[in-house]
């Protein structure tokens, strides 16, 4: 499942399972197939750009996101994924070096 971003194309977003508990909150990861998109969705929940984690800290670019703010990101759009898809989508987001991102998508 995709939603428009209100652009040129559609996008997927997508959160896995809120099951990271810290600081008495359970919590998840937001991630996108675009870098780009996935700051645009993040604001739109309402989430600071400086909670983003990316590179260089780490070479997946996502947000962590608690329970309710997940369940926020699916009702505007976010594909729930189980762990082997998130794993997937990890993999395809994955920087491998500095400035080049791995399965990004191109919008004509």
């Amino acid at each position: 499942m995709t939603y428009t971003n209100g652009a040129t194309c559609n996008m997927t977003v997508y959160v896995d399972d809120a099951i990271w508990e810290w600081h008495g909150l359970r919590w998840c990861h937001l991630l996108a197939d675009d870098t780009d998109e996935l700051h645009r969705f993040a604001a739109r929940l309402g989430i600071k750009r400086t909670s983003y984690q990316g590179p260089p800290k780490t070479s997946t670019p996502h947000y962590d996101l608690t329970a309710y703010e997940r369940r926020q990101a699916i009702a505007r759009g976010a594909v729930a994924c189980g762990r082997e898809a998130v794993v997937a989508v990890l993999r395809r987001v994955r920087v491998k070096a500095p400035g080049a991102e791995e399965g990004q998508m191109v919008c004509s």
